[in-house]
């Protein structure tokens, strides 16, 4: 079990690698001569003439933007006008060109309200000679906040708290969110224009939907007013909630207020968003990696969702099923996946939804003694933790027992953290300056 477990930490390590921040803007952007060319792996590369434009603004906001501009002052140098990025504390590191403010995640706080003000301002006073490149990764959201007047960072600090707590999808979340922002669902394109404007964007959402990446501040947005208000009616928020905030989506459902810039508005035609890093690209170096370890290896899904205790239920049925009857593969093998499953919580314990995910799994492989599960969130935090998740096999609940600990009551608590505390198991990488949501890795020996 000790050597699937170390296994299992160099599939995460090689998932890691493949999303590094900083490769995946050098590899995307070059220059030759006077243009910078926009391309990457496999893709066509579409070309800026740097003469036209009078200034080149770097601006971002996310876990992963202090590497992504590095690498952005290692090609443009002192072509840099202006830079600003908005991080998580602890997320920080030297820039020469770029201005860093390090911020409040997953709950806004003044200091992403303050870098979302000089971003806007920034954004305000560009040309259209101007040429901007936007720095997106996960964690946008939350860095960047600037709600419509007159809701107060706090009032929509208590609305994300309650978002995250219900157990919405960061779908759900972003769509809310996006109706009560000034920075959100298009509106930093609407600022920018008519600058062009590059979006280089590392996804951690489900689907890779641009108009959720970062709440898509450079994408026309899908979602809508009565979307946003039937997301707080599905999970009974509206009474729990500011009235500031109910008053300005009811202004919206009413049309009082203006809906956040649609497909076909101008503000979008010199935008160029591209996808530079995803959980799937993340999960075919895992794959690479498991069968250099000499593992069968297959991909699941890059886009798992759903409660994580219902999810750990449908890996340990697939991991009995191997065991048992060779499908879908014969051990030894690697099954991978990755997303974000969602926690409602109801207790009052620490952890995320990577331990909580551990947990529930571990409770219902007792006895698979060959089986070990890594559950990892690829930015290296799990909820309000210093845990990236948790390692657990077959033998993780008889261990529990034994020391007393009973472990459905941490589960029924939220208590994860609290239990690998106690019992070992805790996945702790530190910032990884990336994030590509979660991977799931499940070795069967």
């Amino acid at each position: 079990m000790d050597n699937l477990c170390s296994a299992a930490r160099k599939v995460f390590r090689a998932a890691l690698k493949a999303v590094d921040p900083y490769k995946a803007v050098y590899d995307s952007l070059a220059i030759k001569g006077t243009v910078l060319s926009l391309g990457g792996k496999r893709r066509e590369k579409r070309p800026y003439d740097l003469t036209r434009y009078k200034r080149i603004l770097v601006l971002g906001a996310g876990k992963a933007t202090v590497p992504m501009a590095t690498a952005c002052e290692q090609i443009l140098k002192k072509r840099i006008d202006k830079g600003l990025v908005i991080t998580k504390y602890g997320h920080s590191g030297p820039l020469g060109y770029i201005m860093v403010i390090e911020a409040g995640h997953p709950l806004p706080n003044t200091a992403g309200l303050c870098g979302a003000q000089k971003i806007v301002t920034l954004l305000k006073e560009t040309r259209a000679d101007d040429l901007v490149i936007f720095l997106t990764s996960g964690g946008c959201s939350a860095l960047l906040p600037l709600p419509v007047p007159p809701i107060t960072l706090s009032e929509k600090k208590k609305l994300t708290d309650l978002l995250l707590r219900s157990g919405a999808t960061i779908h759900e979340i972003n769509t809310v969110r996006k109706h009560i922002s000034m920075t959100k669902g298009g509106n930093l394109a609407r600022l920018a224009y008519p600058s062009t404007v590059i979006n280089l964007i590392l996804s951690d959402v489900v689907g890779d939907d641009l108009d959720v990446i970062g709440s898509g501040p450079f994408v026309p947005d899908s979602s809508t007013f009565r979307e946003a208000w039937d997301v707080l009616e599905k999970y009974n928020l509206k009474s729990r909630l500011p009235k500031s905030i109910i008053k300005h989506l009811r202004a919206g459902l009413e049309r009082k207020v203006q809906e956040t810039p649609k497909p076909g508005q101008p503000y979008f035609r010199k935008v160029k968003n591209r996808i530079i890093g995803s959980n799937l690209v993340a999960l075919k170096a895992a794959e690479t990696k498991a069968r250099d370890l000499g593992f069968e290896t297959l991909i699941l899904s890059s886009q798992m969702q759903g409660e994580a205790r219902a999810l750990a239920k449908n890996y340990a049925a697939i991991a009995k099923e191997s065991v048992k009857s060779g499908h879908p593969f014969s051990p030894p093998v690697c099954l991978l996946a990755g997303g974000e499953p969602t926690v409602t919580v109801k207790g009052n314990g620490l952890g995320g939804r990577n331990t909580e995910l551990a947990l529930a799994l571990a409770i219902e492989i007792q006895g698979l003694d060959r089986t070990t599960f890594l559950s990892g969130g690829t930015d290296g935090t799990d909820g309000p933790t210093d845990a990236a998740g948790a390692i657990v096999n077959g033998s993780t609940y008889r261990k529990a027992i034994k020391k007393g600990l009973k472990p459905e009551n941490y589960l029924a608590h939220n208590d994860s953290y609290t239990f690998f505390k106690e019992t070992g198991g805790l996945l702790i990488t530190g910032p990884t300056r990336t994030n590509v949501m979660d991977i799931h890795i499940m070795l069967i020996g």
